[in-house]
């Protein structure tokens, strides 16, 4: 049915209709996801789940899932560029344009024991990751159940962690209005499935605007679908910014890239593997291998490293990672 739209939008209105599909879909998963976090969290309290660890599960994953239907529904379509792109250029974009810009505009304090798993977590994922990328070429099912069993220990450990060290978690704001059980229950569905018929429409949409304009999938979900897909952490470090809270946003970040490679493209994998993209080339390699993957690490290290020896997020690394997002972004539209 959602095709059937799709196709119907192109054929009436040609790209024009594409394009608003493309930001009808974007809107829908944020929306979605805004909805699926607040009927999450409702339901867990009534339970009378600690806070602590509705902050380390659900809410994590629920900010995560956008990008876990856009590649999910990527993979099922046979579009591995999509799935792909769409994870490694969420990482990108959530380390060097939304924790760049918050540390750029506040920089702050941060607890280094704290950031330490969740850092140490992210790099183990991504080499695994990186080394399936280079030696491999291809991502086979067992490499998405491994990702997978990655998330299931990264959140058993967090879990545990945040259990026997509730001094190193973030205070949360108080006074949020308690929802009922029915209303919560009503944002969860209706979240889930704005985030599926946003994916959907992210996905078949953004393909048709990367063929019209001759530009290959992998860049537009490195760049525009990635970008869209990450506007939840957008809005959460904007309001932590807000209240002054700007190492509660590094921690938001660096969570979702963990989340990003272990659930996102496990997810994706296991659905539909694939082999690695390789329909854009630089200097007659593969843009993957020589730009994605390398600065993906780059701006992850360029965060979090300084971060971990001084215990401070200063400045200049704000402003750094923030050029690095754009001549990123550029390079990806230069060459083919």
């Amino acid at each position: 049915m959602l095709q059937f739209v799709s196709d119907w939008a192109y054929g009436k209105f040609g790209i024009v209709g594409a394009v608003v599909l493309f930001v009808i879909g974007l809107a829908a998963l944020i929306k979605g996801g805004d909805w699926f976090v607040d009927g999450s969290v409702g339901i867990a309290k009534k339970f009378r789940v600690p806070e602590l660890l509705i902050g380390a599960t659900i809410v994590s994953i629920g900010t995560t899932l956008p990008e876990v239907m856009v590649s999910a529904t990527g993979a099922a379509k046979g579009m591995g560029d999509i799935a792909y792109g769409n994870a490694i250029g969420s990482v990108i974009c959530n380390t060097a344009l939304i924790a760049a810009v918050t540390v750029a505009v506040r920089p702050a304090l941060v607890n280094k024991k704290a950031l330490s798993l969740p850092v140490a977590c992210f790099f183990i994922a991504a080499v695994f990751y990186a080394c399936i990328a280079y030696f491999a070429g291809y991502f086979s099912r067992i490499v998405g159940i491994i990702l997978l069993a990655m998330f299931v220990v990264y959140m058993v450990v967090t879990v545990i962690h945040a259990k026997k060290h509730p001094e190193e978690a973030e205070e949360e704001e108080a006074g949020g209005k308690e929802l009922s059980t029915p209303k919560s229950i009503i944002l969860l569905i209706i979240g889930a499935a704005l985030i599926a018929v946003g994916a959907n429409f992210l996905v078949d949409n953004g393909t048709v605007i990367a063929k019209a304009l001759n530009v290959p999938d992998t860049v537009i979900a490195l760049t525009f679908v990635a970008l869209g897909t990450s506007l939840p952490e957008l809005v959460t470090a904007i309001t932590s910014l807000i209240k002054g809270h700007g190492a509660l946003s590094l921690g938001n970040v660096i969570g979702a890239n963990i989340f990003n490679i272990v659930l996102v493209c496990g997810t994706a994998i296991t659905i539909k593997p694939f082999a690695l993209p390789d329909g854009k080339l630089i200097g007659g390699m593969n843009a993957s291998l020589v730009v994605d993957l390398p600065v993906m690490f780059l701006v992850m290290g360029l965060l979090t490293l300084p971060a971990l020896i001084s215990g401070k997020l200063k400045r200049w690394q704000g402003l750094t990672l923030l050029l690095i997002y754009a001549g990123f972004v550029a390079l990806q539209f230069i060459g083919g």
